[in-house]
């Protein structure tokens, strides 16, 4: 058997070594990010590995574009969506290949590719039976029903007596 002291000092080693193997996969992850331009090259941004925006250039001739947002978010999302690959190229494996498959993995999730430019997604139909319609051809819904009068009361019995159950002996009218 061993001695407890020589136990706890391995372990303790053991410890320390993978301290530091994390410490330096963290300054590693921190150090990742990506540099993307728009098409035109006129919008260039920056984000961090968490996928956040840390740098932004606007060039002069597009400042005044009507959609300069839109295009700013396109480029800020195709940078988020090629994260993964950098995570994957710019971090070494010390705590194992896993950890860096689950890391790249939720990176795809969170930021996947953005929709090409001038790509509209599908509006949802209103029903099934208007998937394959054409738009032109979908008839309107109908109008809503008017609400139906109040009933009249029900009229009452004088005597007190509830004759609603069982007034002619049986319950099951």
């Amino acid at each position: 058997m061993s001695n407890p002291e020589q136990l706890i000092a391995g372990f303790e080693a053991r410890m320390a070594e993978s301290q530091r193997k994390a410490d330096r996969m963290v300054s590693e992850i921190e150090a990742v990010s990506v540099t993307e331009r728009s098409k035109d090259g006129q919008i260039g941004v920056r984000v961090d590995h968490a996928g956040n925006l840390v740098g932004l250039e606007i060039g002069l001739n597009v400042r005044e574009k009507p959609d300069l947002a839109e295009e700013i978010l396109r480029t800020v999302k195709s940078a988020q969506s090629k994260l993964a690959g950098a995570m994957r190229a710019g971090v070494t494996d010390p705590v194992g290949p896993e950890v860096m498959n689950q890391l790249v993995s939720r990176l795809a999730q969170a930021f996947p590719a953005p929709e090409p430019a001038g790509f509209a997604p599908p509006a949802a139909p209103r029903n099934e039976g208007d998937r394959f319609v054409p738009e032109e051809e979908r008839q309107p819904p109908p109008a809503p029903k008017p609400p139906e009068p109040p009933r009249p009361p029900r009229p009452s019995s004088d005597d007190g007596h509830d004759d609603d159950y069982f007034s002619d002996g049986d319950y099951l009218r």
